[in-house]
């Protein structure tokens, strides 16, 4: 059975952003990764995208654009969305892959040769980093101490932290501290303490950190966070009710 990670990236289209990363990530590490791209509403693929692929050396006849829904069903490690409107599109799908969101400008708005390489060269850099990043963790994630792991657990809030972002894939401070009507220091001390155990990982965008769970968290304890969820859902329920309706909620853009 294969041992490469499974990555599938989701665009509107797929018809640029996601079919570069896909190419992009099979040069960088095609040996860890298996990877796949797919669109919500796929289209042809462009030609400036194409040419950005060819331009990097690759083989453009290695990517095309699919739907989603040709995918959904196959089990992936990570599914990364490129805009936030498929992140949203696919909140729900591909249980239990580890989503990701990241937004990258679509090209095709400017619709020039510049506009494409720009693009390509930011996801070859965010790539690299997930790479490094994956390299550096994949041996951890066969080291998590389970007593650890459980006593981090055993916290009411720490547990909420952890159940809430399974569910809701990331959340920010501003968010978590409503959801459990808690101070934002003491939220803050919790999320250092599962960050420091590599049960969380954070990304700053904008004026917002965002909290999602880390890349290489194993199966067992995703599988430990599910059943939880699954089993208790009164425990969330005061929680995700003052996370529904808590004002001035960040919310992300609509891309392109």
């Amino acid at each position: 059975m294969s041992t490469r990670r499974k990555v599938l990236f989701v665009c509107t289209a797929n018809s640029a952003r996601s079919l570069m990363a896909e190419a992009l990530l099979r040069e960088l590490a095609g040996d860890q990764f298996e990877v796949a791209s797919a669109g919500t509403r796929p289209e042809q693929p462009h030609p400036l995208a194409l040419q950005c692929i060819r331009e990097a050396g690759l083989n453009p006849d290695t990517v095309s654009s699919k739907p989603l829904s040709s995918v959904i069903d196959q089990q992936w490690d990570y599914v990364i969305t490129l805009c936030d409107k498929a992140a949203q599109e696919c909140h729900d799908l591909c249980e239990p892959a580890q989503r990701l969101a990241w937004d990258f400008p679509d090209p095709a708005v400017r619709n020039s040769h510049g506009a494409f390489a720009l693009v390509m060269k930011e996801l070859r850099e965010r790539l690299s980093l997930f790479v490094m990043v994956h390299q550096k963790t994949t041996s951890q994630a066969a080291s998590y101490d389970p007593a650890a792991v459980f006593k981090a657990l055993g916290d009411d809030n720490r547990l909420a932290i952890l159940l809430m972002i399974h569910q809701q894939t990331e959340l920010c401070v501003c968010e978590l501290t409503t959801a459990l009507d808690a101070p934002q220091p003491k939220v803050s001390r919790h999320l250092a303490q599962l960050r420091e155990l590599a049960l969380l990982d954070d990304e700053r965008r904008g004026q917002w950190v965002y909290y999602r769970l880390h890349p290489a968290l194993p199966d067992w304890i995703h599988r430990v966070l599910r059943d939880t969820a699954e089993a208790n859902e009164l425990f969330l329920k005061p929680s995700l009710a003052r996370l529904a309706t808590m004002p001035d909620r960040p919310v992300k853009m609509d891309c392109a």
